[in-house]
């Protein structure tokens, strides 16, 4: 391939000779991703309230439905798990990484309307990186409010061993996830007030169909089948195999089957990372054709 130059005469009459813009660099491209994710740790540091206020929701499902629940079947007799706390903690825990990791894509939402998105556009660096640089800023978020609840897992009777940055990691790819379906919908959605209907109406029925609240095993045929394509559910039993704790976690009862088959953990992660990947390649496409 030949670089073509462009011969210019300058008012003294000399030629001076232009090349070709240089070819960008993986540094280059890297650049704005660095820059997007600190936007987004900058967010997070100064504002201490969306960080607690976020924490708010996944601890009270935690504590007053996971403990009510628990002493209500207990009462009763007709306790089926040892411990409903335990086995609601890794719903808990996904739960906690759902807005953080959305609401990045509200702010593209919102950098739109108020003009800080055309800036970004004409900026000289791939588009992509801009994509790349909120989706891991989004999960790094989101990973944050997983730890924070990890912190208080001995509520749930969830022993503090090393495998739990195993199951951080999981945390992480669920909550890069999140943020690649909150870009999809950012990139395609324009109006503020839409996206957060839109989002409203998908973050619960995803929790609750997801295995988090009720064992996945033994249900009616349409909840069944509603459950097992349910893609959190693959999350949430991960996350839930993976914890050290009681064992209504790792039970026969509560362990996700598909007919007589138990996906591997690895399986359920690798199809999270794949439903990301694609995900946030159709929202990269999506956001290179932005004028």
């Amino acid at each position: 391939m030949t670089r073509t130059d462009t011969v210019l005469e300058t008012p003294g009459g000399k030629p001076v000779t232009v090349g070709p813009p240089p070819i960008g660099r993986p540094r280059h491209a890297l650049r704005p991703v660095l820059l997007l994710w600190r936007r987004e740790m900058i967010r997070l540091r100064h504002n201490p309230v969306r960080l607690a206020m976020g924490l708010v929701t996944p601890l009270l499902f935690l504590v007053v439905l996971g403990t009510g629940l628990d002493a209500a079947s207990s009462s009763l007799g007709k306790a089926q798990l040892n411990d409903y706390r335990a086995y609601l903690f890794p719903g808990v825990l996904i739960m906690s990484v759902q807005a953080p990791a959305i609401a990045v894509g509200i702010s593209l939402v919102w950098d739109r309307r108020l003009g800080v998105l055309r800036q970004m556009l004409v900026a000289p660096f791939p588009r992509s990186s801009i994509v790349l640089g909120l989706a891991f800023g989004g999960a790094t978020t989101g990973a944050i409010y997983g730890l924070l609840v990890l912190s208080v897992g001995g509520i749930a009777s969830i022993r503090y061993t090393p495998i739990l940055l195993v199951v951080l990691v999981e945390v992480l790819l669920v909550s890069l996830m999140f943020t690649s379906l909150g870009l999809l919908a950012a990139v395609t959605i324009r109006q503020v007030e839409t996206f957060q209907i839109v989002v409203n109406l998908s973050l619960m029925p995803l929790m609750f169909f997801s295995g988090a609240m009720f064992p996945p095993n033994g249900l009616p045929g349409w909840l069944a089948i509603v459950v097992k394509l349910n893609p959190l559910t693959y999350g949430v039993d991960a996350v839930r195999r993976t914890l050290p704790g009681p064992d209504s976690l790792s039970s026969e009862q509560t362990r996700l089957l598909i007919g007589d088959w138990n996906p591997p953990v690895v399986a359920e992660l690798g199809l999270l990372a794949a439903i990301a990947a694609v995900t946030l390649g159709l929202a990269t496409y999506r956001f290179s054709r932005t004028k």
